[in-house]
Order: C-alpha cells, then sequence, then structure tokens
C-alpha cells in the first residue's frame, strides 16, 4: 500500500497556509489602531509571517520534484492543470483568511494586551497553547456578520493603491509558477527561467513598496493620530483582503498563462546571448 500522499495535495495545502497567513497579516493594521501599539503590530506581523516563510521553504522542493518528474515522463502538459489547481488553492487561503480576519482581529488584540505582560513571543505562544486559553479563544470565535460590512466607506481613500494591490496580489501568486512552467517548456535551460521569477514577482514588490504600503501605512497613521476615522483603517483592510481573494480567484488564472509565455521568452532572450 502506498503510504504517501500526493505531492499536489501537499503544495496545495502549503500554499493555502502561506496565503491564509498573509491575509490575517493585513488585519494587523486595524489591530494596532485598536491598540494603538503600531509599532509592535507591525512585530507581531513579521511573526506572523513566519509561518508563510517556512510554509514555502517546504513546499519549494516538491513543486521542482513534480516539474522534473514531467520532464523525465515527457509529461509537461499535466502540469498546467497541476499549477491552475495550486492557483486556486492560493484563493481557498484566502477566502478562509478573509473570514477569518474578525475574529484575527480579536485574537491578535488580545495577544498584544498580554505581551505586555509576557514581554516576548516565544513566551506568548507557549502561553497561547493553554488549555483555558485555547478554550476562551475558541469561546470568542465569530464569523463575519452582515453588520461586518456597515458604514464601510471609500469616501476620502484613494482607490488607485486598492486596484494595484490587486494586480500586485495577483501576479505575486504566480510569479513562481509561471517560471516553473516555463522553465518546463524549456528544459534545458529550466535553471535560468527559474531564476527568472523575479521579473514577475518584482513587478509585484515594487507596486508594494512604493505604491501600495505606503499610503496603507500613511492611512493607519492618520487614524491613529485622530485625523481620520478608524472606520477608514477597517475600510482599508476589507478591499485589501478582498483585493487578495478576487485576484487570486479570477486574474490569477488570466495571466497564469501569460506570464509563463513572457518568462518564457525571456529565457530565449537569455539563451541566444550565449548560443552565438
Amino acid at each position: 500500500m502506498n503510504i504517501f500522499i500526493d505531492p499536489l495535495i501537499v503544495v496545495c495545502c502549503f500554499t493555502a497556509l502561506i496565503h491564509f497567513a498573509e491575509t490575517i497579516s493585513s488585519s494587523m493594521r486595524l489591530t494596532g489602531v485598536r491598540t494603538k501599539q503600531l509599532a509592535l503590530s507591525l512585530s507581531f506581523v513579521n511573526a506572523s509571517l513566519l509561518i508563510s516563510r517556512m510554509s514555502n521553504m517546504l513546499q519549494a522542493p516538491l513543486l521542482g520534484g513534480m516539474v522534473d518528474t514531467a520532464i523525465l515522463m515527457n509529461d509537461v502538459s499535466v502540469l498546467w492543470n497541476n499549477f491552475r489547481v495550486i492557483i486556486f488553492a492560493a484563493f481557498v487561503g484566502n477566502l478562509i483568511g478573509a473570514i477569518m480576519t474578525p475574529f484575527a482581529v480579536r485574537v491578535f488584540s488580545r495577544a498584544m494586551k498580554r505581551f505586555k505582560d509576557i514581554g516576548h513571543i516565544p513566551g506568548l505562544i507557549v502561553y497561547g497553547f493553554k488549555p483555558r486559553v485555547i478554550f476562551s479563544i475558541l469561546k470568542d470565535f465569530r464569523l463575519p456578520t452582515l453588520d461586518s460590512f456597515k458604514g464601510l466607506s471609500l469616501k476620502g481613500i484613494p482607490t488607485l493603491f486598492l486596484w494595484l494591490n490587486l494586480f500586485m496580489v495577483s501576479i505575486y501568486a504566480i510569479g513562481v509558477l509561471c517560471s516553473l512552467m516555463a522553465g518546463a517548456l524549456i528544459p534545458s535551460y529550466r535553471i535560468t527561467a527559474t531564476q527568472l521569477s523575479g521579473i514577475v514577482n518584482g513587478i509585484a514588490t515594487i507596486l508594494f513598496t512604493l505604491m501600495v504600503d505606503p499610503i496603507a501605512a500613511h492611512i493607519t497613521d492618520q487614524a491613529v493620530r485622530g485625523e481620520r476615522p478608524k472606520n477608514d483603517v477597517r475600510t482599508v483592510v476589507f478591499y485589501i483582503v478582498l483585493g487578495r481573494v478576487v485576484g487570486t480567484l479570477i486574474l490569477s488564472q488570466l495571466l497564469f498563462v501569460p506570464g509563463t509565455y513572457y518568462i518564457k521568452a525571456v529565457t530565449v532572450l537569455v539563451r541566444g546571448a550565449f548560443l552565438r
């Protein structure tokens, strides 16, 4: 009997976990405003993203093995469907994260208050795994209700960065997959293609660093100083999370093939520089 789990299922689970953690981390802005501890909330963001980075580290060899196996079996076409399933797993992770966001805000708010007494993250994690604490957290669990969406208004909030966030999340979710797929299409230069994932993810990183994060941070700072309603931060978090969900559901799927052939074309150009 085969005791091994299908690698595709494992990769999908890790992918969903990565995007779940990143979506949940978006709620830290609202937590920072409510607790008025922005610096600490940013530290909590980095701590929560350790889950994402660890999952990414564990899934990377499986993705590579999936591509190498397809090349050896001369059946690269199977990767198209497999990678689309992985992109859908990213959507599932974002969707679960979106549903859990209100609950995550309450949990992180409690954790930040408790952090004052404990003083370090490892101790806080140990404290969080105590049975009575787990029971208390689960007792506080609530799903979003219609009231959760009341008062959301884009009035006074620039919308360009929200659209850029949608685009950024969409291409970030497929950057590595596009490079792996391009490498499978040109197996003799698949290492080159893999290294070119940055020309896709780099666009997302630039957009996030220059256009998305500074504006969201500015709105958050204004809310903390009382220069704008705190509800604006809730609106920003809602639309950022919504962008993650919609982006990975629709736009990532649409951009997957063009992104793959874009990296393939650049790989061919690089190959031409060496084969003269």
